[in-house]
């Protein structure tokens, strides 16, 4: 059973691996440009215990949520913790100093911002990586002939009359093909397509015992995207038991309900799914219409009539009912360092991109900031993956959380990496240094806004907490 236990230990170690590592890279470009480390501290203070080895004092600190780096010069309110920036007399003597931070370069102080913020992509990077070549998890599915689950309304798999239920049992040249055939074979097609133009397919599907001869017609796609099944309107037959419900979001639809965890939907207005994603697909058809769900709880059949909520949460805003699906079964699969590494770029490009996208739709009002999660939601998050079965969910956490902190420090706001660059990008334009007054100013203010910005996003992680969720009307 979740428990708030397992969200407060795993997001302890989670997020203090994380700036730990953050920390590090700022630790590591301070040394290599001669600035002085006057602490660098697992954890935050009261100071436990550690050793002093030359300028440098290491330590471990009582406050287990990652760590700090110390640098002299280091003058601006939140540096270091304080709302107070250092007198005009000691950043006069810090520019004198050659290992203060004040007294290097502006190209070299923007690499040691920089560094924090490219620790963490390196992180995301190695995470994937490592986890693709020795614990990639392949759904079984993929190595299994070709079933339909669910086929979407308007694709070219809807087109060619393709019906749920259907067996192909041959794609173009290939005999009874795999999943993996048919996505490898679909997705070589589409890269020999010029844009405007299309392809056919021949298909014969098994269908109520007999054999249909169809043609599928594959077109360019104008989308610079990575190419996915469905794209054509696939919708594969998962596994060969209904779906299993994980996890439930408070005060949604499927809550509301009576829906629980362990649950199974046996059908969905009569629909034999075999996949959440299925699930999901249907829901997107119908547009928000209700649905009536045949639920095995515990051996006893019900029958839930739920009305989906357009959602506007996770980047994506789509229709929900709000459950997440166990995943399907899955074979471990060892990759060879390039392929490897090239399946972690494109992970990590394409979670970089909805970030960026979840930034842009809160900042032009095109989402609710409500939508946002800060401590408590990441510990929820952190949580649900350590007792997800497999290891695939905890790297791609991990992974989420070291990317959403490299990209949040670079943006351009005071106290945060980003906005230190973002001055010294400006002074270097002009010439000179920024006025340390008007400097001070900013930074005060900057320093304020964020403790308020955090407090509400602790605020509002509460309000979606399951016990207060459950008191509203």
């Amino acid at each position: 059973m979740h428990t708030v236990l397992v969200d407060l230990v795993s997001v302890l170690i989670v997020l203090g691996i994380m700036v730990l590592v953050h920390e590090f890279g700022h630790f590591v470009a301070a040394k290599l440009c001669g600035v002085r480390v006057e602490q660098f501290s697992i954890g935050f203070p009261p100071r436990l215990f550690g050793v002093k080895i030359g300028d440098t004092d290491y330590c471990i600190s009582a406050t287990p949520l990652g760590g700090y780096v110390k640098m002299t010069g280091e003058s601006m309110p939140g540096e270091n913790m304080s709302m107070d920036g250092a007198d005009h007399d000691t950043i006069a003597a810090q520019k004198a100093d050659p290992g203060a931070l004040t007294s290097h370069p502006r190209w070299q102080r923007i690499i040691i911002g920089l560094a924090g913020p490219c620790a963490n992509f390196v992180l995301a990077l190695g995470l994937m990586t490592g986890f693709y070549m020795l614990h990639n998890e392949v759904p079984l599915y993929e190595d299994q002939p070709v079933a339909l689950d669910w086929v979407l309304p308007g694709t070219p798999a809807a087109n060619a009359g393709l019906q749920p239920g259907d067996h192909i049992v041959s794609f173009d040249s290939i005999e009874h093909p795999t999943w993996e055939q048919v996505y490898e074979h679909t997705a070589l097609e589409l890269q020999s397509i010029s844009h405007g133009s299309s392809i056919p397919v021949p298909l014969v599907v098994e269908r109520g015992g007999q054999r249909v001869s169809l043609t599928l017609q594959l077109a360019a796609s104008p989308k610079d995207q990575d190419f996915a099944l469905t794209d054509i309107g696939f919708l594969p037959v998962f596994q060969a038991d209904p779906v299993k419900v994980s996890s439930i979001s408070p005060n949604m639809p499927a809550a509301k309900a009576g829906i629980e965890p362990g649950d199974q939907i046996l059908s969905v207005d009569g629909h034999l799914f075999h996949g959440t994603e299925s699930v999901i697909a249907y829901m997107q058809s119908r547009k928000g219409a209700p649905m009536t769900l045949l639920v095995d709880h515990a051996g006893k059949t019900t029958t839930q009539t739920v009305q989906p909520v357009w959602d506007t949460g996770n980047g994506t805003p789509a229709w929900r009912i709000g459950f997440n699906g166990a995943l399907p079964p899955f074979r471990v699969e060892q990759m060879a360092f390039p392929k490897a590494f090239k399946e972690s770029v494109k992970f990590n490009r394409s979670n970089s991109l909805l970030i960026l996208e979840v930034l842009q739709r809160v900042l032009t009002h095109r989402m609710s900031v409500n939508t946002l999660s800060g401590p408590i939601g990441i510990a929820r998050e952190t949580g649900m993956a350590a007792e997800t079965p497999g290891w695939e969910a905890k790297f791609k956490v991990m992974t989420a959380i070291s990317l959403n902190l490299g990209i949040l420090n670079l943006l351009p706001f005071p106290i945060l990496d980003g906005g230190m660059i973002l001055f010294l990008l400006i002074e270097s334009v002009i010439r000179r240094d920024i006025d340390v007054r008007v400097k001070e100013r900013v930074y005060q203010v900057a320093f304020v806004l964020i403790i308020v910005f955090a407090a509400y996003i602790i605020f509002n992680d509460i309000s979606k907490l399951p016990i207060f969720a459950q008191t509203r009307p």
